[in-house]
């Protein structure tokens, strides 16, 4: 059955002008992959959903959804991740193009061309349905007996799937199911490698598929199985296991997302009990101790108590969390929105201030007093962060100020805005807001060069890596590309002159090709291997669409003459 176990991903690619949108190199192989013929026909799935197998070093899937002209959606069970497009799904565009682009794949053997034919043909879910409509309900049943019996994968898929209609479901089943999985994935030294634990996630993933299915059914008790199961034995799995994939890590953050779900669905109150019963458990019994998940845990019993009991019972496993760090702060953040839940707000608040320092809970008193408009109060609680974080989290430090400008922006006090505006563009290069339109609104037109020209200087003494972009951003905001050309003229190694090279290709063409030029002739002197030249040719083909193709045709002759001897650069520059 096929296995794609990546997400479709979401793009906008036009059919007509997909070359324009994909890497070269991938473009390359792929129309590689096309010509040889190893791209199956691909079937119409759906109104405008196709599926293809291609022959790689194994048989991968692709689906691609197209809409009006353009693909939508893809996806490929491959392992390639260095990009949004693998070369295998560009096989297939060109398979689909092949008549617009006047291409011919190669052929096994010779066939007869048949008459073209008028009627579309039927996509697979049409031929499926008639084949379910035709077929009678005993034939059914004796062909599924039959898949089931050769085949464990199938048989288990299946198990799974209609596991509310089994009288033998249990947890134990799954974890017999999962157990039997990564067993026959261990080698004879107890470890999965990283190939293997692709084909355990593969199967997981089947799992998972069937656990939303009863989600979406409301059968919550199987899915409970199922995503728990799924969560305790990937994680021992991480024990003895490569994830630097992270195929097991991914599967064990979908089933707890899964929990989530079931517990915000409002699930009967058996299924209730059974969920938090096992999240308080897991806890005390520190089943995900030293991950993320043991604190979903502790939030999810959160999500779902509703009595004394319980909630003392919660209280108890916090208090343990107590000691220091991030598992405290998550802890205390937990305790308070119980708190909020089951008391009421005066006393969340008495344990608000109680615990500021913990920067959610400072967070949220900083939020609370914004709504109820207590300015006074707010600033009082950022300018505490800023005091308390300063010395250690400068990170946070820079968040405070942040709120203390949205406190002075929601009380229209000018200066204070331009103050903190300032501040925040200067030290801050993950931006939360546009600070620097904060700015230019709040600061006189007459005023404003001379502002802008004393920033620059207070952010090119600062000895920071990306001084050199903020003040780069400036020229480009202002339209100064003369200062931009003398910026990039002082450090003009080819990443950064390819990152300017949209803003100052206009006016500076040609000066843009000449440091692409001496570029390319200093970077071919320090870096060998193949890599590097497929970076080099970039470059070139860069220099090309500038216009400036004698200019790289000097380059190419040159790196022939003075590297003859580098066999892979010399067929990479048969490719420029």
């Amino acid at each position: 059955m096929l296995q794609i176990k990546k997400p479709l991903i979401s793009m906008h690619i036009p059919l007509r002008h997909f070359e324009d949108f994909i890497d070269e190199t991938i473009l390359r192989r792929g129309l590689s992959y096309f010509k040889k013929g190893q791209v199956h026909e691909p079937e119409e799935i759906r109104t405008g959903e196709y599926e293809a197998i291609v022959e790689g070093t194994e048989d991968y899937t692709v689906r691609l959804t197209i809409t009006n002209g353009a693909i939508t959606e893809h996806v490929c069970n491959c392992p390639y991740d260095m990009g949004p497009v693998c070369k295998h799904v560009v096989a297939v565009i060109f398979y689909l193009q092949q008549d617009e682009l006047e291409l011919k794949p190669k052929t096994v053997q010779a066939k007869p061309v048949a008459p073209k034919k008028t009627k579309k043909r039927k996509t697979i879910a049409e031929q499926v349905d008639e084949l379910l409509e035709k077929t009678a309900h005993d034939e059914l049943k004796q062909f599924l007996r039959e898949q089931a019996s050769m085949s464990v994968a199938f048989r288990n898929l299946f198990l799974s799937s209609f596991a509310p209609h089994n009288s033998d479901e249990s947890k134990g089943f799954y974890e017999k199911h999962l157990k039997s999985i990564l067993r026959s994935a261990k080698d004879r030294d107890g470890f999965i490698d990283r190939s293997d634990a692709r084909h355990v996630d593969n199967a997981v993933t089947n799992l998972l598929e069937s656990a939303k299915k009863q989600i979406d059914n409301r059968n919550f008790k199987s899915a409970v199985f199922i995503c728990t199961t799924i969560m305790e034995q990937m994680v021992e799995a991480l024990q003895y296991a490569d994830d630097s994939n992270g195929d097991i890590g991914g599967a064990i953050y979908a089933a707890c997302e899964m929990i989530y779900t079931i517990a915000r669905s409002q699930p009967s109150e058996d299924i209730r009990k059974l969920m938090i019963d096992y999240a308080l458990s897991a806890v005390a019994k520190k089943k995900y101790s030293g991950w993320d998940w043991h604190v979903d845990m502790l939030r999810i019993a959160a999500i779902l108590l509703k009595t004394e009991e319980e909630t003392e019972r919660l209280y108890r496993e916090l208090d343990k969390e107590m000691s220091s760090g991030y598992v405290r702060d998550e802890a205390q953040s937990i305790k308070y929105e119980v708190i909020v839940k089951t008391k009421g707000q005066k006393e969340a608040g008495d344990f608000l201030e109680a615990n500021i320092s913990n920067p959610n809970l400072r967070r949220k008193a900083i939020q609370l007093a914004l709504v109820r408009e207590n300015y006074s109060k707010a600033v009082s609680i950022a300018k505490g962060g800023v005091d308390y974080d300063e010395k250690d989290k400068p990170g946070l430090v820079i968040e405070w100020y942040d709120w203390l400008l949205k406190i002075a922006q929601a009380q229209g006090e000018t200066h204070k805005i331009i103050e903190y505006a300032r501040r925040l563009f200067i030290e801050n290069f993950r931006p939360e807001q546009d600070y620097y339109a904060i700015l230019k609104e709040h600061i006189a037109p007459d005023t404003w060069v001379a502002f802008v020209e004393e920033v620059i200087q207070d952010i090119a003494v600062k000895e920071r890596w990306y001084n050199k972009e903020q003040i780069a951003g400036i020229f480009i905001k202002e339209g100064w590309m003369d200062r931009l050309f003398e910026l990039v003229c002082k450090s003009p190694d080819l990443h950064t002159i390819a990152q300017y090279e949209t803003y100052l290709s206009g006016k500076y063409t040609a000066e843009v090709v000449d440091l692409y030029v001496n570029a390319l002739l200093a970077y071919m002197k320090t870096n060998v291997g193949r890599s590097h030249y497929k970076e080099a040719c970039r470059y070139l083909r860069r220099i090309i669409k500038l216009g400036a193709r004698e200019k790289a045709n000097e380059v190419i002759s040159c790196f022939r003459t003075e590297y003859r001897n580098r066999t892979a650069l010399m067929e990479e520059l048969n490719n420029v």
